[in-house]
């Protein structure tokens, strides 16, 4: 059994991502893992973690204590980890995981999956990274990366460390099998 952490929206989104957010809480259930989240009740996170638990999965969600009302935690989850800080939050995050998903999000979503990203980029974590582009919402950061990249600003190597998938299912493959 394997803990992955899932980044995603916690603010108002279309109901499609509402759905992305339940699929992949139902794909951590099924493959027998734990969700690490932000935890957090409403939109994306909210939709993730009561999927995971409704599937039968097990979910750990951290949170600051100055989120706790703003993020409507979830008061659900099987293990709910109150924070003092954000940087708090992530440290027990990344600890906590043996993988990460990013799902479509804002910059919350983005701060992580960089700050996770570099984490592994240098040598401090070997944990696998992906990032979820549903219905090509990356596809603007992927081709950012790639023009970073030809400028000498992005390594082969940190491109390497962060695997791009359009699908659950593939996400969950390449977490669960390297």
């Amino acid at each position: 059994m394997k803990a992955i952490c899932v980044y995603c929206a916690s603010g108002p989104v279309d109901q499609e991502f509402l759905d992305l957010a339940a699929e992949t809480g139902r794909a951590i259930a099924a493959g027998g893992h734990t969700l690490v989240s932000g935890g957090g009740n409403i939109s994306m996170m909210g939709a993730l973690a009561q999927a995971t638990r409704a599937a039968g999965g097990r979910t750990i969600g951290i949170i600051p204590e100055h989120l706790m009302n703003q993020e409507v935690a979830d008061l659900g989850s099987d293990e709910l980890i109150v924070t003092d800080t954000m940087r708090e939050r992530k440290r027990l995050m990344d600890e906590m995981s043996d993988g990460f998903i990013a799902l479509p999000g804002g910059i919350g979503t983005f701060e992580e999956l960089f700050e996770t990203w570099t984490g592994a980029y240098l040598h401090v974590h070997d944990k696998p990274i992906v990032l979820l582009n549903y219905d090509g919402f990356y596809d603007p950061l992927i081709d950012w990366l790639e023009v970073l990249r030809s400028k000498g600003f992005v390594a082969d190597r940190a491109l390497s460390k962060l695997k791009v998938c359009v699908t659950v299912g593939d996400a969950m493959t390449y977490l669960t099998n390297g």
